[in-house]
C-alpha cells in the first residue's frame, strides 16, 4: 500500500481522506469546514470544468458572473427557498466597521439575485429564452465537513434560465440533466441513474427536481448533479415577466441546475483502490507518466534522450517525464499509482535497444497490466490504451452497481438490502412511507428513475398499490 494507505475494506472514510491528502488533491484550511484545493486537484477540477463548459456552450448557454453577497430580503421573497436554506446560511452584519442596514447573505445559491436581474433584463417574448451559467464559489455552513464531499465553501457551476412556457422550461431542465449524465459516464466513467427527486428531497422552491445518482465504493449514494424546473415560483417572487406576442403580460418559467467540486469526491470513491486514485484518462491531469530507468551514467544519457523523444511524439496527450534523481523506479511507480495516473510508460536500456517502451495500466495491477509497445506505433498505441482504460473503468463501475443493487419485495428485504447498497423497490409515493424508511434505516429515496417497468406493484413499505419504483439508499 502506498505510504501506509488504509485499505478501503477496513475503513472507507479514512481511506478516502488519506487519498485526497496524500495524492495532493486537497488539504484542510485554517477555517473549520473549508478546504484548500491543491494544484493537482485543481487541474482535475479544470478538466471537469472544461468538459462541462463545452457542453453548456454547445447547448446555447453563455457564462456570466453574479455577486457573492445577496440582500437577506431577497431570500425572504420565496418562502420555501429561505426555509430550506436558513440552517446553512452565512450572514454578514458588519461592513467597513459599521453595522449594515440590511444583513447580507454569502451566496448559498443564486436563484434570488439572478431572478432580480432577470426581472430588469426581460421585457418581451423577444428577450427569451435567457440561458446563463456561472462558475463560482458558494457557502453553506457545514456541521460535518469532509474534503470535497461536504465543505462550507465549495466551487461549482450554476445554470439559470428563463423561458416563455412551462414546456420549454421542463425541456431545459431535462436536457441539462442529460448533459450531466453524458459527462459523468463518458468522461468521468461514473455510471449514474437519472430520475426525479421526491417532494421531501427536492430543491427548496422548485416545482420538480431531477438528479443523477451514483453508487460509491462503500455502497452509499452520492447526488452527483441536479437540475430543477422552478415553475413560476421565482418568477412570481421576483416579478420576472414578459409581454407576449399578443401584448399580454405573463410570468416567465425558470430553471436552475448545478454540479460542484463534490464530483471530485465521486471520482475518488468510484474508481480508487488500495493503492490510491485511479483517474479516468479523459479527465486525468496527467494521462501518462514516463519513468526512465537506468543504473550507469551512460545508460542515464541514453534513456533520458529516448524519454524526451517519446514525450515529443506524444504531444497530443497530457504527459510528464519523472526524471527525479535519488529516487528508485519502485518509489516512482508507487507515487504515480497513488496519484492515479492512468498509464505509466517505462523506458530502460533494453527498451532503448529494442526501440520500444513498456506500458503499465493503472487499472490492472502487476504483470497483467503490462505490455510492450514499439516506438513505431507509439502515439496510436498509447491512444488506444487510454481508450481501453476509460472503457474498462466504466464497465467495472457498472458491474459494481449491478452487483450492489437489490430489488426487495418486502420491508424486511428492503432493510437488509439497504445495508449493502441500492434498493430498487415499489413505492406508493407517500411521505409517511418515505419517513419510516429514513427513520429506521437512515436511507432516503434517492430518485424515482425515468426508466420504469410497464406494470405496477405493491409498495415495499405499506403494501399499497404503487405505479413507480424508487431507488432507496444511504447517502453522503
Amino acid at each position: 500500500m502506498a505510504k501506509g494507505l488504509t485499505k478501503r475494506t477496513e475503513d472507507f472514510a479514512r481511506w478516502y481522506n488519506e487519498i485526497v491528502q496524500q495524492a495532493e488533491l486537497a488539504d484542510y484550511a485554517p477555517v473549520r469546514g473549508c478546504m484548500v484545493i491543491r494544484p493537482y486537484g485543481y487541474a482535475l477540477w479544470e478538466n471537469v470544468r472544461a468538459g462541462l463548459d463545452r457542453r453548456f456552450k454547445e447547448t446555447g448557454h453563455e457564462n456570466a458572473y453574479f455577486p457573492l453577497f445577496i440582500p437577506r430580503s431577497f431570500l425572504e421573497k420565496e418562502a420555501e427557498h429561505v426555509e430550506g436554506f436558513s440552517p446553512e446560511l452565512a450572514v454578514v452584519t458588519i461592513g467597513g466597521g459599521k453595522e449594515l442596514e440590511e444583513p447580507l447573505i454569502v451566496r448559498p445559491t443564486s436563484e434570488t439575485v439572478i431572478g432580480h436581474m432577470y426581472a430588469k433584463w426581460i421585457q418581451s417574448y423577444r428577450d427569451l429564452p435567457v440561458l446563463i451559467n456561472q462558475w463560482a464559489n458558494v457557502v453553506r455552513w457545514e456541521l460535518r465537513p469532509r474534503l470535497f464531499l461536504r465543505t462550507t465553501e465549495f466551487l461549482w457551476q450554476e445554470g439559470h434560465t428563463a423561458h416563455a412556457t412551462r414546456e420549454e422550461a421542463e425541456a431545459e431542465a431535462r436536457q441539462m440533466l442529460d448533459v450531466y449524465a453524458d459527462f459523468a459516464e463518458n468522461e468521468a466513467a461514473v455510471p449514474v441513474i437519472k430520475g426525479r427527486k421526491s417532494e421531501s428531497e427536492k430543491f427548496p422552491g422548485a416545482a420538480v427536481s431531477y438528479t443523477i445518482e451514483a453508487i460509491m465504493g462503500d455502497d452509499r449514494a452520492l447526488q452527483s448533479a441536479t437540475s430543477h424546473d422552478l415553475g413560476e415560483n421565482f418568477a412570481r417572487a421576483f416579478d420576472i415577466t414578459y409581454q407576449d406576442a399578443d401584448g399580454e403580460l405573463r410570468f416567465c418559467w425558470t430553471t436552475s441546475w448545478g454540479l460542484s467540486t463534490r464530483f471530485i469526491g465521486a471520482i475518488v470513491m468510484v474508481q480508487g483502490d488500495d493503492q490510491g486514485l485511479i483517474l479516468p484518462p479523459r479527465l486525468a491531469p496527467i494521462q501518462a507518466v514516463i519513468v526512465p530507468i537506468w543504473k550507469t551514467e551512460e545508460e542515464r544519457a541514453q534513456v533520458l534522450g529516448a524519454a524526451e523523444k517519446v514525450m515529443a511524439d506524444l504531444s497530443g496527450f497530457r504527459v510528464k517525464i519523472d526524471d527525479r534523481e535519488q529516487l528508485t523506479p519502485g518509489f516512482k511507480f508507487n507515487d504515480w499509482e497513488l496519484r492515479g495516473v492512468p498509464l505509466r510508460i517505462e523506458i530502460g536500456p533494453r527498451d532503448v535497444r529494442n526501440e520500444q517502451v513498456v506500458l503499465a495500466r493503472r487499472d490492472v495491477p502487476g504483470r497483467d497490466g503490462k505490455s510492450d509497445l514499439p516506438l513505431s506505433n507509439l502515439s496510436q498505441g498509447v491512444g488506444e490504451m487510454l481508450d481501453s482504460i476509460q472503457a474498462a473503468l466504466f464497465e467495472r463501475a457498472v458491474a459494481f452497481r449491478e452487483a450492489h443493487t437489490a430489488e426487495p419485495e418486502t420491508y424486511d428485504e428492503l432493510r437488509r438490502a439497504l445495508a449493502e447498497g441500492f434498493a430498487s423497490a415499489w413505492w406508493c409515493g407517500s411521505a409517511e412511507c418515505e419517513a419510516k424508511v429514513k427513520a429506521e434505516t437512515t436511507a432516503t429515496v434517492r430518485c424515482i428513475p425515468f426508466e420504469q417497468p410497464d406494470v405496477g406493484g405493491a409498495c415495499v413499505v405499506c403494501g399499497a398499490d404503487a405505479s413507480e419504483k424508487a431507488v432507496f439508499a444511504r447517502a453522503y
